[in-house]
């Protein structure tokens, strides 16, 4: 079985507690590894570290290329040992085997297009200001922002700490990384990952455990210039008072309850199959999952029809078995919590109409049926509150108006979808969805390229693309004087 350690200071060190944490396979419900438990003292020592990379390494002096070349090494170890990362993924959080290798892929890419950015970034150079004074001129540029703290979550285990660990390093900083309790053998593999590809000692470090005995003294420690953090709502917000207490930058991606419009203009079969993808992808364990459903009344009961028919012929069964589409969910204290949504869903008038528990045949495993809700009152938990499971709830509506009105209608504003063949109907109720990300005739792709984020209490700040790559760096001012020139404001010549 295999043992994980810290990565602290450039090196593999065991918790100085000497604790562990069983892995657990949410498929058979067995320990397959013991993962480092590290603590407050461990916290204190790699943020130590990470803030004298900072302060006194080479790391954030370092030319864009350099950095750049590094970061494109560790891509490349993440492509060379992806079959072995995608299995430990499919065995830890418990997603299909081909939904593993897809995010491990993306995490190499995540690593790459960073790394271009990066030069790309330097190239630019300063941003020169006309201010409208010969006498003055000014420049604007940007520099590393500091000692990064990481708390990532266990639904995408490696690919949510690449979306931070990536653009942290690609911008100058250093960073402390601490993964969720529930999945963190995937982070001890891309710590190896990073320490073969020469990283300078204090710039990325690993540690392992859980939130109050590991996450809590990283969001406290006043030597970190940043938090960054993925989560729940409820932890994210501890994490912003831990932050405000400091007057640290902070940003936070957190839950959703995202909406998707379905006009009856639609292909069935098309929309059938984004309503799939957009709440039974990763088992509904995704923040930005389309799991309320608006369907033009027009359209309601045929689509209806054939959604029920799709969802109870989805292969649910192992991660790591031939075609399946839909594995456990992540850890017991998940499977509960959905659960108890399901029972608090049947208590109200909402229509349980497939799925709602344990799938025939799947004794052992943390197994859910693909549940469908309809006609579900607007003000029920169901309906409003993140469920995070393969569960999702589907009402009518009649007017485009009315879709709206029910779409942010919400607490949340991380995502939003609609899909029709008018797509100048399209655009339009785009722009008018209140969400960081809005999808058109699809529902959940995901592009590092662009902005990941979103309103209300969704989070704030934006990861990915080019914010995601300056939410690491501080932006300065430099404002120069004509020397040659007499002020003469209290001295006069």
């Amino acid at each position: 079985m295999q043992t994980t350690k810290l990565y602290i200071d450039g090196a593999f060190v065991a918790p100085r507690a000497g604790g562990h944490l069983e892995a657990i396979n949410p498929a058979t419900e067995t320990s397959f590894a013991r993962i480092a438990a590290g603590t407050a003292e461990d916290v204190d020592l790699a943020v130590r570290a990470a803030r004298h990379a900072f302060d006194h390494g080479p790391w954030p002096q370092m030319a864009a290329a350099d950095r750049a070349a590094a970061l494109r090494r560790i891509a490349q170890g993440i492509t060379d040992r992806l079959t072995e990362i995608a299995a430990v993924e499919t065995r830890d959080n418990g997603k299909p085997l081909p939904e593993s290798e897809w995010d491990v892929g993306d995490a190499a890419f995540v690593f790459s297009y960073y790394a271009d950015l990066a030069e790309s970034h330097e190239a630019d150079g300063a941003q020169s200001i006309d201010l409208g004074d010969e006498a003055f001129s000014s420049t604007i540029s940007t520099e590393p922002l500091g000692v990064v703290g990481a708390i990532t979550p266990w639904n995408f285990p490696l690919l949510m700490a690449v979306w931070k660990v990536a653009p942290a390093l690609a911008a100058g900083c250093t960073i402390v990384l601490k993964p969720s309790e529930f999945c963190s053998v995937s982070c001890a593999l891309l710590a190896e990952i990073i320490d073969a590809a020469g990283i300078p000692a204090g710039v990325f470090n690993l540690v392992t455990g859980t939130g109050p005995a590991a996450g809590a003294p990283l969001a406290d420690h006043s030597l970190v210039d940043k938090l960054a953090f993925t989560g729940s709502v409820p932890t994210g917000r501890k994490v912003m008072t831990a932050a405000a207490a400091g007057i640290r930058t902070v940003s936070l991606e957190l839950g959703g309850k995202s909406p998707f419009i379905i006009f009856d203009d639609c292909d069935i079969e098309k929309a059938v199959e984004w309503i799939l993808f957009g709440i039974f992808w990763n088992k509904g364990e995704v923040c930005s999952a389309t799991s309320r459903v608006l369907v033009q009344r027009e359209l309601y009961p045929r689509l209806m029809d054939r959604l029920v028919e799709a969802t109870e012929a989805i292969t649910i069964g192992p991660g790591d078995a031939e075609g399946v589409k839909l594995g456990p969910l992540v850890s017991k204290q998940q499977y509960d919590k959905v659960l108890a949504a399901i029972e608090a869903g049947r208590s109200t008038t909402a229509r349980l109409v497939t799925g709602g528990g344990r799938p025939d045949g799947l004794e052992t495993g943390y197994y859910v049926a693909p549940t469908i809700f309809t006609d579900v009152p607007t003000d029920a938990a169901i309906w409003r509150e993140e469920i995070f499971g393969p569960v999702v709830c589907v009402n009518p509506f009649d007017t485009e108006e009315d879709a709206l009105l029910l779409a942010n209608d919400s607490p949340y504003g991380l995502a939003g979808a609609v899909m029709s063949d008018d797509l100048e109907r399209c655009e339009r109720v785009a722009s008018k969805l209140r969400a960081g990300i809005i999808w058109i005739n699809c529902s959940q792709p995901t592009f590092t390229q662009v902005p990941w984020g979103g309103y209300k209490s969704s989070g704030i700040g934006r990861e990915l693309g080019t914010a995601g790559f300056l939410g690491f760096r501080e932006i300065k001012q430099i404002t120069r004087y004509d020397k040659t020139r007499n002020w003469g404001w209290y001295l006069t010549s």
